[in-house]
């Protein structure tokens, strides 16, 4: 399987923690049916004001569909400078890391 991490990172005003988790549920829930996802991790850090999230998918083309997605939908919401990358997954050095694929 050719699995492809998803990177997006972004400025972010807040909110923070809980209150973020609170208030994105809804979205983390939309993505969470996305076709071809394995799992996102949210990201955020406070002290550079940004945040974003790392994307595992089983599939190329669902990973690129879905990072287009997601930029339009940032960019709705009137987000800019958006960072977002696919990358393939070396399947070898990462089972050696204990990563969960």
């Amino acid at each position: 399987m050719n699995h492809m991490i998803l990177v997006f990172d972004f400025p972010f005003d807040g909110p923070w923690g809980d209150e973020m988790a609170a208030a994105s549920q809804g979205l983390a829930e939309d993505i969470s049916t996305e076709q071809g996802l394995v799992w996102k991790i949210w990201t955020e850090n406070r002290q550079t004001k940004r945040v974003g999230g790392i994307h595992l998918f089983n599939d190329p083309d669902a990973a690129l569909r879905f990072r287009d997605k997601h930029l339009a939908r940032l960019k709705s919401l009137g987000l800019n400078d958006v960072f977002a990358q696919v990358y393939e997954v070396n399947q070898t050095l990462s089972q050696i890391t204990r990563a969960p694929i």
